[in-house]
């Protein structure tokens, strides 16, 4: 038998109906309410009065009961009393009433007034504004109760989160290992880091369940005002900062950004009772002790009840928030925490300066070529995922920075840099086992015979290695680019980057280098409906080829991106790079695939960008999204090509291969491999793209959508037959986006197009947030003015 069952009061409706009548007066109709151990009534009386009726198990005491109703009154007394249920008083003058069931046993009765309202779990959608109150609230009944005390407010409840170590004993119910694990190694952080400090907090009784359940809405705008609070049976004096760590759970659940959620409420409640520092820096922990309290607690009871759903309510995204929560970087949710409390400071100790500040600073002492972002540029103090934050707080959606691959701050490469740095950090002079087993597990990923690897800090230092392998190999010096290519900011490169040499302050194209056509399935000469285009612009680079042989020159090497980046987020037709490399090899040279923006599965379709074209490179390039943010970059080549390379110059790079870029590397290997995100590129992007070309349908100013997984292009042009370019209507469709806060960018000869490139961790819903408001913004009346006065 279930030892809960016995605990419960065996009394049916009809027999709670009577009791009612009999002890306090009141007649009506009773039905019965689901709840945990006790057992609850909805009491409507013959007068319209209604009223809840409670009868505790067997396990309560007069003494807690007499505390919950001490409680109510209190709180009644110093905010609004229509917010907390009224205690009842029996015709002998009692507020418990002892009553005796059929069997013999004693159960404890009471009666309450009824709270109406709504309850939050029915409130959707959940505004900020609405967060803000439900914070005000709790910290204002948290107010309320300093000075308030009681004899059993001291008692021992599972619920406490002091007592959260106990949970240890359920842990053998939870059958799933990865699950069970999980929480283990929370109640490991919990143990080791913050039960040593709770003893010098501040400690108050709190009502210590502020569910979406038991908060209630009401007033004139119901989705914006706290009318009510209810069910006092966890009520406990306990350390203060823990009022918030029950209730932010239940206010993150189902939210697309659940810290920005709970952001929300904890400002409000600061506004209201002022939080400490120290009570912040527990805060994220007792969050996930609440929810591991709450799996627990679920999976122990569903091991003796499993047919009582009410113990199930909150399980399922129970788990899912401790799933995030866990690969979630701590530090970082104490600063989000921090800064809702208006306290934020930066670690470096270095004074902070608004946006006017820098921006001056930068002029007077950083070089006046750097540029930045937006007409008001964005102050970004940290990111966590696919979100930058601003010193605000303020949420940004990052669909643009594809240099941090895995997502901002992902918390396995952070470990891995922080484990790796506390440890060794040197150069390759040395032997130490990270450089060989990178190389190992990179050259894994590519097609026979690229086995080779070398280990650089840049994008643009890959490119540069690159070039010399394919001049020291060929003999030869000149080499063929992409039309609008861009291959990094090293003086060799700008001389490969007509982006640069054909720009504002470029000199032109260099006498060794030679640009072949874009080969634009959109704008160029063939387009995407002619099956041959990529033959026929790979013809042209063979003119090109044998032009360049007519003046005496010969071709060392042909940098061509799998995808072209600055060209417009292009993706090449098909057999290009295929007869591309044929022309080029028959004449000499070498094919460098230039990956530094597209490779790591960010096309979802394939690991590398020129799988997608079916060739093998002699040389790939690799950058940005290797290291995740941490400079790090590399090439691959072949045997042969390395041998030719070894001619007696050592090539020696001082921090290329450090023992910290490659557990950096490492772990970004890890991460793309045990989160499925090369897939999750490719579902992902599949879903924005269709969005995409919806959209297309709608909005005339949209004349192509292109792309590969989360490698994506949408060009927009005034004139679908002329294609015409709207540059200015890019920038301020751009700008339109960061107002509501997702972060697009613009691309392309022509600067009309819109650039989405993601951390390949963006979910589904990020992608209909994308889609959504951009579908708003293009039918901005603003625009569409803008558009007719371009034209």
């Amino acid at each position: 038998m279930n030892p809960s069952a016995t605990l419960t009061p065996p009394f049916t409706s009809k027999e709670v109906q009577d009791l009612v009548r009999q002890h306090y007066g009141i007649q009506g109709t009773i039905e019965d309410y689901p709840s945990y151990i006790d057992r609850n009534f909805l009491l409507r009386s013959d007068t319209g009065e209604k009223y809840v009726v409670k009868l505790a198990n067997q396990n309560e005491d007069s003494s807690t009961l007499d505390f919950q109703n001490k409680a109510m009154e209190h709180l009644a007394a110093h905010m609004d009393p229509s917010a907390w249920p009224g205690v009842c008083t029996s015709l002998e003058g009692k507020q418990i009433h002892q009553v005796t069931s059929n069997e013999g046993s004693s159960y404890l009765l009471r009666v309450l007034t009824f709270v109406p309202g709504t309850c939050l779990a029915d409130i959707s959608p959940q505004t900020p504004e609405l967060l803000q109150n439900i914070g005000h609230f709790l910290g204002e009944t948290d107010r309320a109760f300093v000075g308030f005390s009681h004899p059993a407010s001291s008692r021992y409840l599972q619920w406490d989160l002091k007592n959260a170590s106990d949970i240890k004993q359920y842990l053998p119910h939870i059958k799933n290992p990865e699950k069970r694990g999980l929480v283990e190694f929370l109640l490991q952080k919990y143990e080791s880091e913050i039960k040593p400090l709770l003893p010098a907090l501040r400690c108050s009784v709190i009502h210590n369940d502020g569910n979406d359940y038991n908060l209630l809405m009401g007033g004139q705008d119901s989705q914006n005002k706290v009318v009510g609070l209810i069910d006092f049976g966890d009520i406990v004096h306990t350390q203060l900062i823990n009022e918030l760590a029950v209730a932010l759970p239940y206010l993150m659940f189902g939210k697309e950004d659940p810290l920005s959620a709970a952001a929300q409420v904890i400002s409000g409640y600061h506004q209201e009772f002022p939080l400490k520092e120290e009570e912040i820096r527990v805060l994220f922990y007792l969050i996930c002790m609440r929810l591991c309290t709450s799996v627990c607690m679920s999976a122990h009871q569903k091991s003796l009840e499993p047919d009582n759903e009410y113990l199930l309510v909150s399980e399922k995204p129970a788990w899912q928030l401790l799933e995030m929560l866990v690969e979630t970087n701590p530090n970082l949710v104490y600063r989000i925490f921090k800064d809702a409390c208006g306290m934020y400071t930066n670690s470096s100790g270095i004074p902070e300066l608004n946006h006017k500040e820098i921006l001056e600073a930068r002029q007077s002492h950083l070089n006046r070529a750097l540029s930045v972002s937006y007409e008001q540029p964005l102050k970004i103090v940290r990111g966590s995922m696919q979100y930058l934050y601003d010193e605000c707080g303020t949420a940004y959606l990052d669909l643009v920075n594809n240099v941090c691959h895995v997502g901002h701050c992902h918390p396995r490469v952070v470990r891995a840099a922080q484990d790796q740095i506390s440890r060794l950090n040197t150069n390759t002079r040395y032997l130490h086992d990270n450089i060989v087993e990178y190389a190992k597990r990179l050259t894994a990923t590519l097609p026979d015979p690229l086995n080779v690897c070398f280990l650089v800090c840049t994008g643009s230092e890959a490119n540069d290695l690159a070039l010399r392998l394919a001049r020291t190999h060929t003999g030869n010096y000149d080499a063929l680019v992409v039309d609008g290519a861009y291959h990094g900011n090293l003086s060799s490169l700008i001389d490969l980057s007509p982006y640069k040499f054909d720009g504002p302050g470029g000199q032109g194209t260099p006498i060794h280098t030679h640009k072949v056509t874009m080969p634009d399935p959109y704008r160029g000469k063939y387009k995407a409906d002619d099956p041959k285009a990529g033959e026929k612009y790979a013809a042209e680079l063979q003119d090109t080829i044998e032009e360049v042989q007519e003046g005496g020159r010969n071709i060392a090497a042909f940098f061509c991106e799998s995808l072209l980046g600055c060209g417009g987020q292009i993706v090449l037709p098909d057999n290009y790079m295929k007869e591309a490399f044929h022309h080029v090899r028959e004449a000499g040279g070498l094919c460098i695939a230039d990956e530094v923006q597209v490779g790591f599965g960010r096309v979802g379709e394939a690991f590398w960008g020129f799988q997608t074209q079916d060739v093998i490179p002699d040389i790939v390039t690799f950058g940005k999204p290797i290291g995740n943010g941490h400079p790090m970059a590399a090439v691959v080549t072949t045997a042969e090509i390395a041998a030719s390379f070894n001619n007696g110059m050592e090539y020696f790079n001082t921090f290329g291969g450090n023992p910290v870029s490659c557990a950096i590397g490492l772990a970004v290997l890890d991460v793309i491999e045990s989160e499925g995100l090369q897939q999750n590129a490719l579902e992902v992007g599949n879903r924005m793209k269709q969005g995409l070309e919806e959209l297309k349908k709608k909005h005339p100013i949209i004349g192509d959508v292109r792309g590969m997984g989360l490698f994506l292009g949408v060009e927009l042009v005034l004139d679908r037959q002329t294609l015409e370019p709207a540059a200015q209507q890019a920038s301020w469709i751009a700008e339109r986006m960061k107002e509501r806060q997702i972060l697009i960018s613009t691309d392309g000869p022509l600067h009309n197009v819109l650039k989405i490139k993601p951390p390949i961790v963006c979910n589904m819903e990020n992608a209909d947030s994308l889609i959504c408001n951009l579908d708003q913004v293009l039918s901005d009346p603003a625009l569409m003015a803008l558009s007719v006065h371009s034209a």
